[in-house]
């Protein structure tokens, strides 16, 4: 097992071009084909679903079992829901949203034939000069919010005229801003910085040549901003699920705004004990910075992946986001730690040979999780 170094320039601007590309749920297909030509790029190969979620292919000595590292290549966005007599858009969210957040965005309409609009989403009362302290007290609600276009339009009969109808998509300009002190902000690093970290781990392993022990699967997603996430790219033979997202920094959470958050539950319930602890252990032996957190309201593509029915170890890693879909922010050093450790897990043995068969004996099941103890020595993991 080789500690590997992560191209950092790759990373950046591979982020870059992420944002760079509209991609909310629904809408996803730009990003799918520069997904595609990233991992061409690095040699790997890959296949599509019917509706574009990527699973890419990393060959192992062993192809059966086998594991998979998962990142979500949609955002949020918005829809409209109704053309108002006063000329503006009724709208509605793409995935949880906060409407606070919404409010000042710059957006692109998408409708039939490939015509575009540009606007931007504003309150119902957005100028102090008229509607004074009411601005402040206004709530804060997608029903309170509009989108104005920058159209001569003035009337429900306008919208029509520019050929405008309810169920028309929006994205939302990211805005990124890459500081030298290696501080990114942008909307929709949640999960670009992901899938990032993904391509770049990837990239690592391809450009060194080392082996893996088992077949690895990289599964870009498209719907996990509504729930769908790794629910529908699994075959059976994947014993292990990685799914990698953001880790909040706020009062109360123990995410490291430098490093890899590793997720010991969710919304969803615990993540499976040896997977998290052989993280962890990774992390510790290769002077990876990390912490382990508990996040309330929150799930990502591996509580899809086990809803639908499959039966696998799943954990979760993270990387730094403030201001989770909003303005956020993330630090380039939170971004590499976490391809650091992808590119460790990749190279690391399953965790039980048993995980090869779907069912087996009591005689081969793990006795105790308490006293397993993965010094990355035990369980045939693979030696320097």
């Amino acid at each position: 097992m080789r500690v590997l170094d992560i191209d950092r320039t790759y990373l950046r601007e591979t982020l870059l071009e992420l944002l760079q590309v509209p991609s909310p749920t629904g809408m996803t297909d730009t990003v799918v084909q520069l997904v595609c030509q990233k991992l061409e790029a690095i040699g790997v190969e890959y296949e599509l679903t019917r509706r574009g979620a990527i699973r890419a292919n990393l060959t192992g000595k062993v192809h059966s079992p086998d594991r998979a590292i998962a990142a979500h290549l949609d955002t949020l966005g918005a829809m409209v829901k109704n053309l108002k007599s006063n000329g503006r858009l009724e709208v509605v969210s793409v995935g949880t949203w906060p409407a606070r957040s919404a409010e000042g965005a710059r957006v692109t309409l998408y409708i039939d034939k490939g015509i575009q609009y540009r606007g931007t989403l504003l309150p119902l009362k957005a100028s102090g000069h008229v509607f004074g302290k009411q601005v402040d007290t206004q709530e804060a609600s997608w029903q309170n919010l509009e989108l104005r276009l920058d159209e001569v339009v003035h009337s429900h009969s306008d919208l029509e005229q520019l050929g405008i109808h309810p169920g028309d998509m929006i994205s939302i300009d990211p805005n990124p801003e890459f500081l030298s002190n290696g501080f990114w902000v942008s909307r929709f690093l949640d999960d670009k910085v992901g899938v990032a970290a993904v391509l770049a781990a990837a990239k690592a392993i391809c450009d060194a040549g080392v082996p893996l022990p088992m077949d690895c699967h990289l599964l870009f997603t498209i719907s996990e901003e509504t729930g769908v996430g790794a629910s529908h790219i699994l075959h059976g033979d994947v014993a292990e699920l990685l799914a990698v997202d953001n880790g909040t920094i706020a009062p109360g959470q123990n995410t490291s705004e430098y490093g890899v958050t590793i997720a010991m539950q969710d919304s969803s319930g615990p993540f499976d004990w040896y997977l998290t602890r052989r993280l962890i252990s990774l992390c510790q032996t290769c002077g990876i910075e990390h912490s382990r957190d508990v996040f309330r309201y929150y799930r990502s593509d591996s509580a899809a992946a086990v809803e639908a029915g499959n039966d696998i170890r799943t954990g979760l890693i993270c990387f730094a986001l403030d201001a989770s879909h909003g303005h956020e922010r993330t630090h380039e050093k939170s971004a590499l730690a976490v391809a650091r450790l992808l590119a460790m897990y990749m190279q690391s043995d399953q965790l039980f040979e048993r995980d090869e068969r779907p069912l087996g004996p009591l005689q081969d099941f793990p006795s105790d999780p308490a006293d397993w103890d993965d010094d990355l020595s035990v369980n045939k993991a693979p030696q320097e």
